[in-house]
């Protein structure tokens, strides 16, 4: 076997093994998708430089699978993902999610194009990306779950104040270690908010879900 084809089957059966640790048994179309789509931010990456993790093999654990593993934690059937960047974790969750609508939203022109491509390429019908700062975006509607790797604590207020969330409804805020700030102190309930520690495959990392409940 080539090197290259090599490489690819080791892709491939992390990615499968890991969505399996992670409950989540991927169909072949889900599973192509995937692989398609970590090829493509692989190949953009060369150029666009749109994540700093280049080997696609650390892209299994650190983006495809790191994203998977909120699935369970989506409410509704809209989601919006907050400075998505490469699409992440709102591509890989609409490729598992077929059913759900998902607004991917950034800032950074060269990424909402990488999402649109992807998207397309993708044959995702069910992914709008939308080039926007979460302070000026007003779509005039709310809403089911609002994710976001990006966000830091210090920015919630700001997306709570957009008022983009519905009731009932889920934010989920996507983090490394686990928060230090005590949850009385974010002006909400301390019965609305859980922090949910996340075992992501072949991820050596802390890795944190703040869960946020509007209902």
């Amino acid at each position: 076997m080539e090197s290259g084809a090599a490489e690819q089957s080791v892709i491939e059966e992390r990615l499968v093994l890991g969505a399996a640790r992670l409950g989540l048994t991927l169909t072949s179309g889900q599973q192509s998708r995937l692989l398609q789509f970590l090829a493509l931010l692989a190949r953009w990456n060369q150029v666009y430089n749109l994540t700093a993790v280049r080997d696609p093999l650390e892209m299994v654990a650190k983006h495809l699978l790191d994203s998977l593993a909120i699935q369970p934690f989506l409410c509704g059937d809209s989601v919006l993902d907050i400075g998505t960047g490469a699409g992440l974790p709102g591509l890989p969750l609409a490729i598992l999610e077929p059913a759900r609508r998902f607004t991917l939203l950034d800032g950074n022109g060269k990424k909402i194009r990488f999402v649109r491509q992807a998207a397309m390429e993708l044959e995702l019908g069910n992914v709008e990306p939308v080039q926007a700062r979460i302070e000026t975006y007003r779509p005039g509607r709310k809403f089911s779950t609002i994710v976001s790797r990006a966000v830091a604590e210090a920015d919630l207020l700001c997306v709570l104040k957009a008022d983009l969330l519905a009731r009932p409804g889920r934010l989920l805020l996507m983090k490394g270690r686990h928060p230090d700030e005590s949850p009385d102190n974010r002006g909400w309930p301390p019965e609305a908010l859980t922090v949910h520690r996340l075992t992501i495959p072949f991820l050596d990392v802390p890795r944190h879900l703040i869960e946020l409940r509007s209902d």
